[in-house]
């Protein structure tokens, strides 16, 4: 009976989901068939006879009804076409496989570094509660989680690029030299263009994240089953990383949900500061060119993003706590 009312509880949210998904792409679709401009206008230098943009209005069907329209979009969905990429002169799927690993791979690393970094120093100034090490890793925290994204960015490029030059400023790879290179040679390479894009999204996000666990860690701390495991004569560390990290867990399974949409909008100055060709650019190159098809992809993809991340939370919820279990078991 249990596992019936779990997979229940499992098809109303993925009912849900498929839901949140369908209203973000029909309000994409939406405001960016409304939006002035259209992708055919030509650019102040390259000048085009006017009966020629009126032709791929009409070839395109851009000149009909926005439901008939949107009703032809949603069936070529149905067979897996997401149209085609005028901005990029390729199919919007083939833009899309070009871009999603970069983002994919950009926002693994810096939710990496966002939740591991973040829960290791807010255990270490829970454990240092009101000490200096506390207190200098509070402002420290406090001041990298108040700069803007895209200026750390830009500050870490001149650090470790222009100042320091041990790292490339931007690309994914070294130019005329990458595929020269070994295999080893290769991943090297490409590590070594993820740093700071990386760095840049998770330090942000651990400095966050840092401050929540904090606070969470010495919440827990005060309870009463942490005075009674003290008083049994419990090592302070197996008090705070046994007893006490695992009850103030669930808060920062909340993060895991919430990082995804971060990293994902924070990822959209990021790619554009370190020309990172992931979908971030993508999406700001495709408003500009109001590039219908592909920008309301883009907007699939993120919401498809987003919500996952947010039940992955749930399931995590379900797996850690288990009063959650039984409660959505009944």
């Amino acid at each position: 009976m249990r596992g019936t009312a779990a997979a229940v509880w499992l098809v109303r949210r993925l009912a849900a989901a498929v839901a949140i998904v369908f209203g973000v792409v029909t309000l994409t679709f939406v405001v960016i068939h409304l939006a002035p401009g259209s992708p055919f206008l030509p650019g102040p230098d390259r000048p085009v006879d006017p009966r020629v943009i009126a032709a791929l209005v009409h070839r395109w069907g851009l000149d009909q009804p926005i439901t008939t329209q949107y009703l032809r979009y949603l069936r070529g969905l149905l067979h897996g076409d997401f149209g085609f990429a005028f901005s990029q002169g390729i199919t919007v799927a083939q833009a899309l496989a070009a871009a999603i690993p970069n983002t994919l791979l950009l926002a693994a690393t810096a939710l990496v570094l966002d939740l591991g970094g973040g829960l290791f120093i807010g255990l270490l100034q829970a454990a240092r509660a009101r000490r200096t090490t506390d207190v200098a890793l509070g402002n420290a925290t406090l001041f990298i989680y108040s700069v803007p994204t895209f200026w750390l960015g830009l500050v870490l490029v001149f650090v470790f690029s222009i100042w320091l030059r041990w790292l490339p400023p931007t690309g994914t790879t070294t130019p005329g030299a990458y595929e020269s290179l070994s295999f080893l040679g290769r991943i090297g390479d490409r590590l070594l263009h993820l740093i700071l894009p990386a760095c840049t999204l998770g330090l942000v996000g651990a400095a966050g994240t840092a401050r929540f666990q904090r606070a969470a860690l010495l919440e827990t701390l005060g309870r009463d089953f942490i005075r009674t495991a003290r008083a049994k004569g419990l090592a302070e560390r197996r008090v705070l990383l046994v007893h006490a990290l695992r009850n103030a867990l669930l808060p920062f399974i909340t993060l895991v949900g919430v990082s995804l949409p971060f990293l994902l909008t924070g990822s959209v100055l990021i790619e554009d500061v370190f020309s990172w060709p992931g979908m971030g650019r993508l999406a700001t190159d495709a408003v500009l060119a109001r590039d219908h098809s592909l920008v309301t992809a883009v907007a699939i993809v993120a919401s498809t993003l987003v919500v996952t991340g947010s039940l992955v939370a749930d399931l995590l919820y379900a797996v850690a706590d288990p009063r959650i279990r039984a409660r959505e078991a009944s």
